[in-house]
């Protein structure tokens, strides 16, 4: 079973920051290798600063479907029109604004 740490709301990985229907994703943090539902939950909980996936390694499984567990690389997920590829629940489209906390761009 994955855990995902952090101030999360719900078992589909919605946390005190993003709650809306569609913010069903964490990421799993190069720096610490645990999945966090948001940048800020990793901020306040962590212990440590961020560090950023470089694009050498978006074929890391780093993201996970806060609905049916799926593990996705960056690639895949980057690529997936913000959807799962193994549930088809829609992800938000607005946390590509946050890409660059996460992913080198």
């Amino acid at each position: 079973m994955i855990v995902v740490k952090g101030k999360t709301v719900d078992e589909q990985t919605r946390c005190t920051h993003y709650h809306s229907l569609l913010d069903v994703i964490a990421i799993k943090f190069k720096c610490c290798d645990t999945y966090y539902p948001c940048f800020y939950c990793h901020e306040e909980t962590a212990g440590h600063k961020a560090e950023v996936w470089n694009k050498s390694e978006f074929d890391t499984k780093a993201i996970l479907c806060g609905v049916c567990r799926h593990e996705m690389t960056i690639n895949q997920y980057q690529h997936s029109n913000y959807q799962c590829p193994n549930c088809s629940n829609s992800f938000n489209p607005k946390c590509s604004n946050h890409n660059h906390l996460y992913f080198e761009v």
